[in-house]
């Protein structure tokens, strides 16, 4: 059967990608988050895993406003970077796992979970991001399954829903008739927003909370609805959405691996976690 050998998680704010085509890691700015990172590329050389599930949020890039899914799943080949811009370089194609994405779909289907399977896919910098951060050096080494979830237009999924979601998908990789090894990624968040009267809205005492009930009480968030979590995180911080899913689909108690809070990065709150499968 397949072994998961852990979660990680981090913030996709697109200033990123141009920090890193211009060399900035160093820079006092940058230099904090880009260290958060170093911990968890040795865990990734220790465990080296073949395959990255991709908890992400699309922007606009396969859906919009007029047709937005609760979940959709890739099932390609291959998926095409081609994000908007702020300063990511252009990234060949990263390498799809249909075999494990096919797996999912019946799985997740049997367990009522309503999908848009995506044969085609577009991934932008919430996907393509992580992805560089975690492995930084030439091109991707892992296959990679994305899961997107709604976190743009309303109603969204609950967070029980979503770490549901991350369960069944956890059931789905570890009844998987494979020898692979499986990294489940989660991206987005922390709090932040970007409009209105509370741009540039932080919350620091959440976050923390919310990053530590991630070990050994990932049930702790669903208490809140999602208009109590956007009034708690800002409006895109119920990306957080994404590293719930993570957590769920890591089953058991977990192992922390390393965590790292930074702010700000550009207007968002910036943290990385990576925690290993007991």
């Amino acid at each position: 059967m397949a072994k998961i050998v852990g979660g990680m998680t981090t913030s996709h704010v697109p200033a990123i990608g141009g920090a890193m085509h211009k060399g900035l890691q160093n820079e006092p700015y940058w230099k904090p988050f880009f260290d958060g990172f170093l911990p968890v590329r040795q865990w990734l050389d220790d465990v080296r895993p073949d395959i990255a599930v991709v908890f992400y949020n699309d922007h606009g890039l396969n859906f919009f406003l007029d047709k937005m899914p609760t979940f959709a799943i890739g099932a390609a080949a291959q998926y095409q970077n081609a994000d908007e811009g702020w300063g990511i370089p252009t990234l060949p194609p990263f390498k799809g796992a249909p075999e494990l994405s096919w797996h999912l779909i019946n799985h997740l289907v049997a367990q009522d979970f309503d999908l848009t399977i995506c044969q085609e896919m577009l991934v932008d910098h919430a996907f393509t991001l992580p992805l560089k951060l975690f492995w930084p050096e030439g091109d991707c080494p892992v296959l990679t399954v994305p899961i997107c979830i709604n976190t743009v237009q309303f109603p969204l999924p609950s967070a029980k829903r979503c770490l549901a979601l991350g369960r069944a998908v956890g059931e789905a990789i570890a009844a998987w008739d494979s020898d692979k090894k499986v990294v489940v990624i989660g991206t987005g968040g922390l709090s932040h927003q970007l409009d209105g009267e509370r741009a540039g809205f932080i919350n620091k005492p959440f976050d923390l909370k919310f990053m530590d009930s991630l070990f050994n009480e990932p049930e702790w968030a669903t208490q809140f609805s999602i208009p109590e979590l956007v009034e708690k995180t800002g409006t895109q911080g119920v990306e957080l959405l994404m590293w719930l899913a993570t957590r769920g689909a890591v089953p058991g108690a977990v192992r922390k691996v390393h965590t790292n809070y930074h702010i700000p990065i550009s207007n968002t709150a910036a943290g990385t976690m990576a925690f290993a499968a007991a």
